[in-house]
C-alpha cells in the first residue's frame, strides 16, 4: 500500500500542498497531469529523492517520511531507463541483489529469471551503448524488479519510445501487472496507455490529487478530489 496523507513538497518557487493520495496493496495506480503540474516531484517524494516539508508517507504500513531512498522497499524505472552504463546488462540485473548480499547462486538464479521474462537473455554479455530504447528499458524494469519490491515506481516509462517498442514494453507492464501484483505507481501523460493498465487513475491539477474511474481514454470524465478522512497510515 502507498499513502500520502497531507504531504507538502517544496522546490523553489514549485510547491505541491496537502496531497492526499491511497494505493491499495496490488494495484496499479496510474497518475496524470500536465508538464509541469508536479507528477515527477511527488514520485520522487515517495522514493525518497525529494524531502516533505509536511505530512506523511507509509509504505506497506509503514511510515518512511524520513527514511533512507534504499530502504523504501521501491523499486524504480526513470524515463531514460538510466544503466549503469561500465556494467554489462547481466551485471545491471544482479546490482541491486549484490549490494544486498543476496547469496551467489540465488542471484544467478533471479537474473535468469529476469533476462526470461524480459526477453533479454541475449543481451546478458552486452553494455548498455548500443542497445535499443526498447531492450534499454526491459534490461532498466527487469533491475527495478530484481530485488522484489514491494512499491514499483515508474516515471513516464513509456514516452521516449517509439510506437511499436511502446506497444512492447506496454505488453510486458500488463504481464508483470499480471503475474507479480506489485503495487505500482505509474507517472505518464498518456490517456490511453492509462486506460489499458490503470486499476486506479489519478489526476494531479492545480497542486491536487484527484482520482477517476479507469475506463477508456475517451469515456474518462469523473473526478473527484482525494480527502481522506482519517490517516491513512492507519489503515
Amino acid at each position: 500500500m502507498i499513502c500520502l496523507n497531507d504531504v507538502s513538497v517544496h522546490a523553489g518557487p514549485f510547491r505541491l500542498e496537502g496531497i492526499h493520495l491511497v494505493i491499495p496493496s496490488g494495484d496499479y495506480a496510474v497518475l496524470m497531469g500536465k508538464t509541469g503540474a508536479g507528477k515527477t516531484s511527488l514520485l520522487e517524494a515517495i522514493i525518497g529523492f525529494k524531502a516533505v516539508t509536511a505530512g506523511t508517507i507509509c509504505l506497506a504500513g509503514r511510515d518512511v517520511t524520513r527514511e533512507n531512498p534504499a530502504l523504501r522497499g521501491i523499486g524504480y524505472l526513470p524515463q531514460d531507463g538510466a544503466l549503469f552504463s561500465t556494467m554489462t546488462v547481466e551485471e545491471n540485473l544482479a546490482f541491486a541483489l549484490r549490494v544486498r548480499k543476496v547469496d551467489k547462486r540465488r542471484i544467478v538464479s533471479r537474473v535468469r529469471d529476469l533476462a526470461e521474462l524480459m526477453g533479454i537473455g541475449q543481451l546478458l554479455s552486452r553494455k548498455p551503448h548500443g542497445l535499443s530504447g526498447g531492450e534499454r528499458q526491459r534490461v532498466a524494469l527487469g533491475r527495478a524488479l530484481a530485488f522484489e519490491p514491494s512499491i514499483l515506481c515508474l516515471d513516464e516509462p513509456l514516452s521516449a519510445l517509439d510506437s511499436e517498442m511502446r506497444e512492447q514494453i506496454l505488453q510486458l507492464l500488463l504481464t508483470i501487472k499480471r503475474m507479480k501484483g506489485v503495487t505500482t505507481l505509474h507517472v505518464t501523460h498518456d490517456l490511453g496507455e492509462a486506460a489499458r493498465l490503470a486499476d486506479r487513475l489519478f489526476r494531479l491539477v492545480d497542486g491536487k490529487v484527484e482520482i477517476a474511474d479507469p475506463i477508456p481514454a475517451r469515456e474518462v470524465h469523473s473526478q473527484r478530489e482525494v480527502q481522506p478522512s482519517v490517516d491513512p497510515c492507519s489503515i
